[in-house]
């Protein structure tokens, strides 16, 4: 609770920084009370490395979450409610209502610069978090029906600023868009490849989205990255029923 008082405290006084600033100096203070009333959790999460705390991720996806939702120009109610329902079920209602106070009150007002942003993630978690932060982005500009294409260049664009590769990209991508070569996208190889390359693109493609290798304690990211870890053998299987490859 200290956190979000300090976050609004924080933005009265500068604006959005001072929002970060304040988020961050309360969650310190929640996990010191934690601590010293014994058997709560450390504010140090596991997002991938101990310098960024669960606050701290918090508020950056829900700048992040801003940036996509208005980078048509509109907010769409259809993808505000996607991202609540992604709150609560990570968090629970009373923690994602007091998440999105903040949201409405302070992040959704303010310009965000996403490239300082992503340059803070970039420091702080793995690439593989990073991935599922981008298919998580990408759910929220088709949860109204269909990625427009400000979206997508909003969200080309916050991929390279979290440093994801541009066939990790369109991998990604192809997640959302169906296409003929859908499948191919997906395994990050071209139609014309054989089948042992099919093969073994998928042995690379299964490795990298592993569920396993998402070290954090968010339940959704973790069911995000199980997400993709189902789209990759669906492509396989797409692969070898066209081909009838044993």
């Amino acid at each position: 609770m200290i956190k979000w008082i300090a976050a609004v405290f924080g933005f009265f006084i500068r604006g959005f920084a001072g929002a970060i600033i304040g988020f961050f100096i309360g969650s310190l203070l929640d996990g010191l009370s934690s601590g010293q009333r014994g058997g709560g959790r450390p504010v140090w999460g596991d997002f991938g490395r101990p310098e960024v705390t669960p606050a701290d991720f918090e508020l950056n996806l829900l700048s992040l979450c801003s940036i996509v939702i208005k980078a048509d120009g509109s907010v769409s109610q259809r993808e505000l409610d996607y991202v609540r329902q992604y709150f609560i079920g990570t968090y629970g209602k009373e923690k994602a209502n007091a998440i999105f106070r903040t949201f409405n009150e302070v992040i959704k007002k303010r310009e965000i610069s996403a490239q300082r942003i992503c340059s803070y993630l970039n420091q702080r978690t793995r690439y593989e978090v990073r991935l599922q932060l981008l298919h998580f982005l990408f759910g929220i500009a088709q949860s109204d029906g269909q990625v427009s294409a400000a979206e997508l260049n909003k969200l080309n664009q916050l991929a390279g600023f979290l440093r994801i590769g541009n066939y990790d990209f369109e991998s990604i991508k192809a997640m959302f868009f169906k296409a003929a070569d859908q499948a191919y996208k997906i395994l990050e190889i071209d139609k014309s490849a054989t089948d042992d390359e099919v093969k073994k693109a998928y042995r690379k493609m299964a490795k990298k989205y592993h569920p396993d290798r998402v070290v954090t304690q968010d339940e959704a990211i973790k069911k995000g990255a199980e997400e993709k870890f189902k789209q990759v053998q669906k492509a396989y299987e797409t692969i070898q029923k066209e081909r009838g490859m044993v």
